[in-house]
């Protein structure tokens, strides 16, 4: 019986590679900074069902997947998947703690959000946060709101492209100064008013996870995998890793994203990264001189 690559996961602060089986459930394998990444695409890429409450659902219709497609799902799974999501707006009784947060990707690139408190910091794992901090907790409807309103009196974004956030991961200030640019939007945040009544607010905590992702070091990303194909493989050493993003020492990063729905088998002796790459332009790896849209 096969195992389907599921992407990367979180687990316990550091990289795994998830994996399905059907009829065997889930399982993961932890990644190390330091060991030698060899894999190759196998038959065709497959639809990998709706996730929700812990349990995977199959698609029914075993569907194909476009190897340059950022998710793994067909049309049909994909709309049952927003049909009762918190993400999508359409699961507004979800009963659970909800948490708003402060992300920093880098300089210039901060976004708020929210995540189930349950979860903890997993949320910003995934999403290649370098630094962040808590603002307050309450339920969904509370925290929704606060999100919303902290974009629009702020001006930061709802989502950042993780290409943008790629492109200057190897560039970012030291620790103290990502700490200062969190501390300083927490301080705006909390003397907004409009707060809902029922959202707990939180102390600025900054967390910081240059030594999670591994960035001390890192280098320079110079390309990126477009999509997987069938005997496709990625061959390097795994010098990093960032929400779906795993570095590879020659530059190379890998969208985890993209592994998803493969069945992924070991390569042939001497094989080498041989799938569709694009190159990451030099103007965009570079740091940016001033921060831009931040407030």
């Amino acid at each position: 019986m096969s195992w389907w690559c599921t992407g990367i996961r979180w687990k316990d602060g550091r990289p795994a590679i998830g994996w399905y089986g059907e009829g065997r459930g889930e399982r993961a394998s932890v990644l190390a900074y330091g060991q030698q990444l060899a894999f190759a695409a196998r038959g065709e890429r497959r639809c990998l069902g709706v996730w929700r409450a812990g349990r995977r659902t199959p698609c029914p219709t075993c569907a194909t997947v476009s190897g340059r497609a950022g998710s793994a799902q067909c049309p049909e799974c994909a709309r049952l998947d927003r049909s009762f999501s918190v993400a999508a707006d359409t699961n507004a009784a979800d009963p659970r703690t909800y948490r708003v947060y402060l992300a920093w990707f880098g300089p210039g690139m901060v976004k708020v959000g929210i995540t189930a408190e349950e979860r903890g910091s997993v949320r910003l794992l995934e999403q290649g946060a370098v630094a962040w901090a808590w603002l307050g907790r309450g339920p969904l409807m509370a925290a929704r709101r606060t999100e919303e309103l902290l974009r629009a009196a702020l001006g930061v974004p709802d989502r950042i492209a993780y290409a943008r956030k790629r492109a200057v991961r190897a560039h970012v200030p030291d620790a103290p100064e990502r700490a200062r640019e969190v501390a300083e939007l927490h301080v705006r945040a909390a003397a907004l008013s409009g707060w809902p009544e029922s959202l707990e607010r939180l102390g600025c905590e900054v967390t910081d996870h240059a030594g999670a992702f591994g960035l001390d070091g890192l280098p320079v990303p110079t390309r990126v995998i477009t999509g997987m194909v069938s005997g496709g493989a990625v061959v390097g050493r795994l010098v990093g890793a960032a929400g779906p993003d795993l570095h590879v020492a020659d530059g190379l990063v890998v969208d985890s994203r993209l592994l998803a729905g493969w069945e992924l088998a070991v390569p042939a002796d001497g094989a080498g990264t041989s799938v569709p790459v694009a190159e990451i332009p030099a103007a965009a790896a570079r740091p940016p001189t001033e921060q831009e849209g931040l407030f």
